[in-house]
């Protein structure tokens, strides 16, 4: 007798829906995903028990006939593809035919349709995968699906389920990465009978501030490549962005959600000497790209793709940030965007018995300091805050010699304004950060603008300034290459010679010149100049290494802008060394036109702004 026998329908829909329905988050993404590619402009969902209890999702789509509604929770039957060339091809959210009939054989299923050329709405139900015959029903335009008692036939299966609220939150982190990739929809959700959200249709820009909140609005920065087949657009945060998290982090490919590590390796290589160590980016970012370019048929889920050129995908989407992140600067956009919510959170709450300030903001600037007191004495403050026209004069005249060394950095020649008056209304638009007024505990810079004051960590802004000019001399001049006198080798693994044998003239362009001795060793006969006393087996293998998972590689000038960065920390001004007025504005003038200057080196602000109406709130007036 033989051992090999066919499974049943019912029990191969079972399997299925162990890959694609994990837990009703799953369900739910391919309910509405229907919904999406049925051309719904509104998507209704309501839940119960976490969507345990209670799936339905109700939508305007185009809707089905009756003779489909059998086929639609049936294994393998889809209007999406119809051969091999549709599904290199595909463009639609599903397209496996496997969502409605995994999900009709765990729970008990209703599927009421109706098309604009019908009189009356079709229903049919599903309980335990068998089908029950088609019936008339009083329905909309449209579709609605009704899951309920999800695994209620393997019990199994339910006992892995989380709690009714892990697994609620699931389901509204599913419905928000769907209502982003699509803002012309509208969706709305109820909650055990409560209403959570209601998103109308509206602009990308609206829909990223009603999910990610007003703050990542206030400190997002927009970023498009242009109309061209491979496109990147979306918006990203500053990298002063306080609240950075992994739970703000969406990548969209062809406004599918997907998790995939060229488009996030990209985006962190673009934040990598900018983004504070103790913060992540937080971005949503769309890529098209042409549906023959991209596998999306590699897991059930669709989470997961490929693509056919991943390198061209990691400089698209490297660039496209790194030139927005450049424009980081005074003149271009505040350093931090959220600076009334961080002070809100820091600074106590005055209660009607109790001062303001206690004296401890003093105590804490103090014990970090430890330096002498202010001799305000000294300071001659401009009248009505502004500085005379000789002082304006001499700061603009200093400005190209301010921090010259001939050893780390040459300064720019000075930007000289026509005109610099008291009178002049231009200057404050000329000049973002304004112009300064005192210098505070030896460490910032205080500044006064038409409508603000600016706080500037004055080491942390010249050694940004100090950096991004010697990283300017470093790229105009050739890659420069120092050859060893012995040949460093390395035990190479069959990863990396493969790589070595795919990517060896790519890595050359980076001044690193491998060569495989045997089928075991690679040797480093040659490595950019200025890493020539660096760990050279290192830099190779991780140079390989990042060749292999995304095709292209910035090791090499992050070793070297490791190195710019030390040289322009010790080249910059200390904190506690006291500057003249001049030497300020002069420094203001720098952050003004230096790329990426609204952050140091770390990543941490180098300045501020404190509006009027943040002082307003700090001193109570209007309250």
């Amino acid at each position: 007798m033989s051992k090999i026998h066919l499974l049943p329908d019912h029990l191969i829909n079972q399997i299925a829906a162990g890959e694609v329905v994990e837990r009703p988050a799953n369900a739910l993404k391919e309910i509405v995903e229907n919904s999406i590619d049925a051309g719904a402009t509104r998507i209704a969902i309501e839940l119960a028990g976490g969507g345990i209890k209670l799936i339905q999702v109700h939508d305007n789509g185009m809707g089905m006939v009756a003779d489909d509604l059998p086929l639609a929770l049936s294994r393998h039957a889809t209007s999406k593809i119809k051969n091999l060339s549709d599904l290199e091809h595909v463009a639609s959210m599903g397209f496996r035919g496997e969502g409605l009939a995994s999900i009709a054989s765990v729970s008990r299923l209703r599927l009421t349709s109706r098309t604009a050329q019908c009189a009356h709405a079709s229903e049919i139900r599903a309980e335990d995968g068998k089908l029950s015959p088609i019936a008339a029903a009083a329905h909309p335009i449209g579709t609605t699906v009704e899951v309920r008692e999800l695994f209620f036939n393997t019990p199994a299966r339910r006992k892995f389920l989380k709690s009714e609220n892990t697994e609620y939150a699931h389901c509204v982190v599913m419905l928000q990465r769907l209502a982003l990739s699509h803002p012309q929809i509208a969706f709305s959700l109820k909650n055990n009978g409560k209403d959570v959200f209601d998103y109308p249709a509206q602009s990308p820009l609206q829909r990223v501030a009603m999910i990610l909140g007003d703050e990542f609005q206030a400190a997002c920065l927009p970023i498009d490549s242009g109309e061209n087949p491979l496109r990147v657009h979306g918006f990203i945060s500053k990298p002063t962005f306080a609240k950075g998290k992994t739970d703000m982090q969406f990548c969209f490919v062809n406004n599918r959600f997907v998790r995939d590590k060229v488009m996030l390796h990209a985006v962190k290589q673009a934040y990598r000497d900018v983004l504070h160590n103790q913060t992540t980016p937080a971005f949503v970012l769309f890529l098209d790209v042409p549906s023959d370019m991209v596998d999306v048929n590699v897991h059930p889920t669709k989470t997961e793709i490929r693509f056919r050129d991943s390198q061209a995908v990691h400089q698209l989407i490297f660039h496209s940030l790194n030139k927005v992140l450049a424009q980081t600067r005074a003149d271009e956009t505040e350093s931090v965007g959220n600076v009334s919510a961080i002070l809100a959170q820091r600074l106590p709450t005055p209660s009607d018995d109790a001062p303001i300030f206690s004296g401890s903001l003093k105590s804490v600037a103090d014990e970090k300091t430890k330096v002498a007191p202010v001799q305000y004495s000294a300071f001659r403050a401009p009248q009505q805050g502004r500085l005379s026209l000789r002082e304006r004069q001499a700061a603009m005249n200093t400005y190209a010699e301010l921090y010259r060394d001939d050893d780390v950095v040459s300064a720019p020649a000075a930007r000289q304004p026509e005109s610099i008056s008291p009178q002049n209304n231009q200057s404050n638009q000329e000049y973002p950060l304004g112009f300064a007024l005192a210098q505070l505990l030896g460490i910032y810079i205080l500044a006064q603008t038409a409508d603000s004051l600016i706080l500037v960590d004055m080491h942390a802004a010249a050694e940004r300034v100090n950096y991004e000019k010697l990283k300017a001399q470093r790229d105009l001049g050739s890659l420069k290459t120092q050859l060893l006198l012995i040949p460093v080798t390395f035990t190479a693994t069959p990863e990396q010679l493969a790589t070595l044998a795919d990517f060896g003239d790519s890595i050359r362009e980076y001044g690193l010149h491998l060569a495989q001795i045997d089928d075991k060793t690679i040797a480093v006969k040659a490595v950019p100049n200025m890493l020539s006393k660096a760990d050279v087996a290192s830099l190779a293998q991780d140079v390989l290494r990042e060749m292999a998972q995304v095709g292209s590689s910035q090791i090499v000038e992050k070793y070297e802008n490791q190195l710019l960065s030390t040289m322009a920390c010790h080249g910059s001004v200390r904190a506690g060394r006291q500057l003249t007025l001049p030497e300020m504005n002069a420094l203001l003038r720098d952050m003004e036109n230096t790329p990426r200057s609204n952050q140091c080196n770390h990543g941490r602000p180098t300045w501020v702004k404190i509006g009027l109406q943040d002082l307003d709130a700090l001193f109570l007036r209007g309250q």
